[in-house]
């Protein structure tokens, strides 16, 4: 069994992707967003661009909270898909 994985309850999973919509209507999220920069790969990215990413996913017992959601480039989203920071950064330097 992989030491990073949980076994995360369905309900928990809808309660925190709720909680994300929530945030994503946000003045919090919309002043993020009009910074237009990915968390990941620093580019500039038209604000309506940017998508909201989990530093550590829902699936993996992230929380959708300010301090663990990040702007996002639709690219850099889609291939971090579930993996931790760490996993992320060594992702990085092998490609």
């Amino acid at each position: 069994m992989d030491p990073f994985y949980f076994d995360i309850d369905e309900r928990e999973i809808k309660k925190q992707r709720s909680k994300a919509r929530e945030l994503r209507n946000s003045q919090w999220w919309k002043r993020k967003c009009d910074k237009g920069l990915c968390h990941y790969c620093s580019s500039n990215i038209p604000p309506k661009e940017l998508t909201m990413d989990h530093l550590v996913p829902v699936v993996r017992g992230g929380k959708s909270t300010k301090g663990n959601l990040v702007t996002s480039c639709k690219d850099c989203n889609n291939k971090k898909k579930q993996m931790l920071p760490i996993e992320w950064e060594e992702y990085m330097k092998n490609i």
